[in-house]
């Protein structure tokens, strides 16, 4: 019986880390300033975007991390893009699971 509990938490834990990932992404982006209005003034993502400015001789690389985040600002994510989002919260939810049931036995001699 132990085991089917254990079982049914592993699917909640894995279920909870794909939804919460889908749900917080677009909070975190927005929060550090990727918003559908563009690149928030003074926000982690304007200093992000110089950044990588400088680091690309002048210009953002189309399809880099800072295209890709304002994209993600702007438009919030397509179903495929929340597919992917869920599974990748999903994993680390069953990661962390299967991390916190594991059980060290210790035997003295």
């Amino acid at each position: 019986m132990e085991a089917d509990w254990q079982e049914i938490c592993k699917v909640i834990v894995t279920g909870a880390g794909g939804a919460a990932t889908v749900v917080l992404t677009p909070a975190i982006v927005a929060g550090l300033g990727f918003t559908s209005a563009g690149i928030a003034a003074g926000s982690i993502a304007a200093k992000l975007m110089a950044w990588f400015a400088v680091f690309n001789g002048g210009g953002v690389a189309t399809g880099g991390l800072v295209a890709i985040l304002q994209s993600i600002g702007a438009g919030g994510l397509s179903w495929l893009g929340n597919g992917y989002l869920a599974g990748a919260g999903m994993t680390l939810g069953w990661m962390l699971s299967t991390i916190c049931n594991q059980t060290i036995i210790i035997q003295q001699n």
